[in-house]
């Protein structure tokens, strides 16, 4: 099963989990969107960087300073004291290192082991590269390019036959549907 949301920008072993959406209020709360899953994930990694003009900067989320809130969190982190300080960080990524994250269980992977693996049928048929995964609800579906076209394959045990990371291929029970 794909765990979704967490991305690595290349050659730096930062993880991407969250960015700032904005301000809350006047005292330098940030309003933050999660891209773990499950959304409270987010809070359980340390240390937090945020990447600003193309470089990580660490910061310090206060302990009691972060909480659920609408369809995100609202959090303080230390050196952010106003609403302006604040929505000068719109937009900025939250990243952790990657050594942050746990290990995943067998048959678990990141989104982002996934993206970039080629994939093929059980019969050979070469149907592209995984070049992003969506939740679709009823579960996660690989999104596929050939670099003419893209098609949505499941990411269920019935149609994802293996999963080979040294390869960098994912085997498919697939056939277009007609």
């Amino acid at each position: 099963m794909p765990i979704p949301a967490t991305e690595q920008l290349p050659g730096d072993g930062m993880v991407v989990v969250g960015r700032v959406t904005g301000p809350h209020g006047i005292g330098g709360m940030l309003r933050i969107v999660s891209f773990t899953r499950p959304a409270e994930n987010l809070l359980e990694y340390a240390p937090w960087s945020l990447l600003s003009d193309g470089a990580w900067r660490e910061v310090t989320v206060c302990p009691d300073g972060a909480r659920r809130h609408d369809n995100g969190f609202l959090c303080r982190v230390d050196g952010i004291d106003d609403r302006e300080a604040a929505a000068a960080l719109r937009g900025v990524l939250i990243g952790v290192p990657e050594s942050a994250l746990p290990e995943t269980e067998t048959d678990e992977y990141y989104w982002r082991d996934l993206i970039g693996l080629d994939v093929v049928t059980v019969g050979g048929e070469d149907l592209g590269r995984v070049e992003n995964l969506m939740a679709t609800g009823a579960n996660d579906a690989l999104v596929v390019s050939d670099g003419s076209s893209e098609r949505l394959i499941p990411f269920i045990a019935s149609v994802v036959r293996d999963v080979d990371l040294d390869r960098s291929v994912i085997v498919v029970d697939w056939e277009e549907p007609g």
